[in-house]
């Protein structure tokens, strides 16, 4: 379980730091995009008060705090799951990569009353519209290691 709670602090630094690097220490809630490497890398400032690419936003002050619930509730679920058996190393790992990227968004919902999403990412003559965070990318990363690190072997 150490090994699940080192990598959720891990990742739930590098986004908050990451998350205050660019928002705060390069204003971008005020400039509200910077080009990095255009067209492939750019900072574009979004304020996400819904789940992934804004679903179920609404102005409402209640859903911030539901989602801030949700997280960790689903946060405190994974650990529980996780503690139960025993796990591979690559399953604790996504569970902890998982749980921090949640609580890096809850954070934000607290402080900021929506996430931070910042990066954004074209390639191919394809433009992007969405923005995203290093919290986005520990979610989708650790529910796929879930996926793929975890269940029963079936046995003939």
């Amino acid at each position: 379980m150490r090994l699940l709670w080192l990598c959720a602090l891990i990742v739930f630094v590098i986004d908050q730091v990451g998350k205050y690097a660019v928002v705060i220490g390069m204003d971008l809630r005020g400039r509200g995009a910077i080009d990095i490497l255009p067209p492939y890398l750019n900072f574009r400032m979004a304020w996400n008060r819904g789940v992934n690419f804004g679903l179920f936003a609404h102005d409402a002050e209640v859903m911030r705090w539901v989602l801030v619930a949700v997280a960790l509730a689903i946060s405190a679920w994974v650990v529980l799951w996780m503690a139960r058996d025993r796990h591979s190393r690559p399953a604790l790992v996504s569970a902890g990569v998982l749980v921090g990227g949640a609580l890096g968004n809850a954070i934000d919902r607290v402080v900021f009353g929506a996430v931070a999403d910042f990066l954004n990412v074209s390639c191919c003559g394809i433009r992007n519209p969405f923005s995203f965070n290093v919290a986005d990318i520990a979610i989708f990363a650790g529910a796929i290691g879930l996926i793929l690190f975890t269940g029963r072997k079936n046995t003939p």
